[in-house]
């Protein structure tokens, strides 16, 4: 079983432990934070909502920047800090007593989970073989899912006391978890830090690079799958079905243990950019499927009939976001520049905040407002991201080589 999970000994291993020890406290935080601010704080889920969005916003711009760093003052360090830096974030919510005080530690935190993201990525990279990058990285997916999944039963007791104490004591043990996580990034060896751009050239040269920005906008349309676990399957099964409210705890459990048994075993499918290419057009198809399912769910009153659809669709969403997250992996480590891991773990990481900005408004108007349609039109979303990732590193593959060829042509002296 720890074979499935824990990587093999040495950097992958301690990057894991990594986050291991702050996603204890990050499952207890996502568990309870709402609750918290609206029914302790006091603040309206509008409030909560406009916060969270505009933090996200600014945090997947920070990322770019704050991966930048890490590629110039070197990638331990970097993560080190900006763990330390969320856990501070974390802690601020401790004295949040207005709206006013939420928004900046909403965007305080946003912005430093953003960069912390980029930063371990860009450690990753200099750590781990290119070879082996996607497993390891399957590898950390499967460690952070199954330390998530005991800090949601850790804040499931706070939930049960519903006390400001007991509220208070998840976002302490969150806020320690990434002062942990530090401690054991420190253990990793040292990144050399990447030189600085050559005169001419832009710091930032992702902001330029059009093949890469295509794949990360591909990229942030398969990520739409986030937000329907949490809260758009939720409201879909009590609103639009005849299945019992706990099967959103049965489903919840099932991608969860799923990622955290088959997630490096769907990984170790992709060995290259043609295979990644493959999964992740195979992700859009499966997850078309899952969405007609989802969308069949609805009809009928059978609550056995309801709940076997629930089952059958959460299991294909569940493969197709293996499937994808294993070919997104491989595309992003890959078509990025190896001294600027940094800026281009934080470009495309902004796709996971862009989607968790929009996602829920999106998607709660597209299917609990739009019914099965609304399925079947988010599917096809996903089916056109899919096709579209292989012609987009193609392209990529090509304009890499192009690259790569035009720079000795520069070099040769005129006559």
């Amino acid at each position: 079983m720890s074979s499935r999970i824990l990587p093999p000994s040495g950097p992958p291993r301690v990057l894991a432990l990594a986050q291991l020890a702050n996603a204890f406290g990050d499952g207890a935080y996502y568990v309870c934070s709402a609750l918290y601010f609206t029914r302790i704080v006091g603040l309206s889920p509008t409030q909560v909502g406009f916060a969270l969005t505009l933090g996200w916003a600014l945090g997947s711009v920070a990322g770019i920047p704050l991966g930048h760093l890490a590629d110039r003052w070197g990638a331990r360090g970097t993560a080190a800090l900006l763990a330390v830096a969320t856990g501070v974030a974390v802690g601020s919510f401790l004295f949040v007593t207005s709206f006013a005080l939420f928004v900046l530690a909403a965007c305080l935190y946003t912005c430093c989970q953003c960069g912390l993201g980029a930063a371990r990525q860009a450690l990753l990279a200099g750590l781990v073989d290119k070879a082996r990058r996607t497993e390891v990285r399957a590898h950390l997916q499967a460690t952070v899912n199954a330390g998530l999944a005991v800090g949601a039963a850790l804040g499931g007791l706070a939930l049960h006391l519903d006390t400001r104490q007991a509220y208070l004591a998840v976002f302490a043990m969150d806020a320690l978890s990434f002062l942990a996580s530090a401690l054991v990034l420190l253990r990793l060896p040292a990144v050399p830090p990447s030189p600085p751009a050559p005169a001419g050239e832009p710091a930032l040269a992702v902001l330029r690079d059009r093949p890469y920005a295509l794949i990360s906008l591909l990229n942030m349309i398969m990520l739409l799958y986030m937000p329907l676990l949490s809260l758009v399957i939720p409201l879909w099964i009590v609103q639009r079905t005849a299945a019992p409210s706990w099967t959103v705890s049965a489903l919840l459990v099932l991608n969860t243990l799923s990622v955290v048994l088959f997630q490096v075993r769907v990984a170790r499918r992709v060995t290259g950019l043609s295979t990644a290419s493959r999964s992740v057009r195979q992700a859009g198809l499966v997850m078309l499927a899952s969405c007609a399912v989802f969308a069949l769910s609805a009809a009928g009153s059978s609550a056995w009939a309801a709940g076997a659809a629930l089952l059958v669709a959460a299991c294909l969403q569940v493969l197709g976001e293996m499937m994808h997250a294993s070919g997104a992996w491989e595309v992003g480590f890959d078509l990025a520049p190896q001294d600027r891991q940094g800026q281009y773990q934080g470009f495309f990481g902004a796709g996971t905040a862009v989607a968790r900005m929009l996602g829920p408004l999106l998607l709660t108007t597209l299917i609990i407002t739009w019914g099965p349609p609304g399925w079947l039109l988010l599917g096809g979303l996903f089916l056109l991201a899919g096709s579209a990732m292989g012609p987009a590193v193609r392209w990529a593959e090509r304009n890499r080589t192009a690259a790569s060829t035009a720079v000795p042509l520069r070099q040769v002296p005129s006559l």
